[in-house]
């Protein structure tokens, strides 16, 4: 496991607690050696686990388009940074440098990523595993939808399976090396 893709928001919410979970990830990456791959930016939830995997002595890696980096939303100082075109392009760019996904708290952009990491997987397009860290409940009612949606027959038990959900950076850190152990 020496890197994982990490979706969040450009934002930091109004709860400090997302924040002191994104740093967290971040210092506990950087400590395990293990690469972070991400979006890009230099803001929000995103922008602060990049820093602290790089203020802990680790690596990064963005993705970013050129469109949102020409808007100078790029972070300025990661280890490598690769230029795409289009945001199809950046999705596809980050799970083929990684091993695992991780979500943190995010608005569309992080749904968006989360759910169509979650259909790759479902295709057999991407073979990792997906976790959510379920700070503060904050996946609490998206959990519920995709039980609604087992119960009334539009996804399958297995396929609901396939999204960890962690309560912690420890626990989501676990699963996703207990994922790769077990195969």
């Amino acid at each position: 496991m020496n890197s994982i893709v990490v979706y969040c928001a450009s934002s930091l919410g109004v709860n400090p607690i997302y924040n002191k979970v994104a740093v967290e990830l971040g210092e506990k990456m950087a400590a395990l050696n293990i690469r972070l791959i991400y979006g890009g930016g230099g803001f929000g939830l995103m922008g602060n686990v990049a820093n602290a995997v790089l203020q802990n002595g680790g690596e990064v890696t963005g993705v970013i388009p050129n469109f949102l980096a020409d808007l100078e939303v790029a972070h300025a100082t990661l280890t490598e940074l690769h230029f795409v075109e289009t945001m199809h392009e950046r999705k596809f760019k980050m799970v083929q440098l990684a091993k695992g996904v991780i979500t943190l708290p995010g608005g569309y952009g992080t749904m968006d990523e989360l759910f169509e990491i979650l259909a790759w997987r479902q295709l057999k397009l991407y073979d990792g595993p997906i976790a959510i860290i379920n700070t503060n409940g904050y996946y609490d009612l998206m959990l519920q939808q995709l039980d609604r949606m087992v119960d009334d027959g539009f996804l399958k038990t297995e396929n609901r399976n396939l999204l960890l959900v962690a309560e912690s950076v420890d626990e989501a850190l676990k699963m996703i090396s207990d994922f790769w152990e077990n195969i």
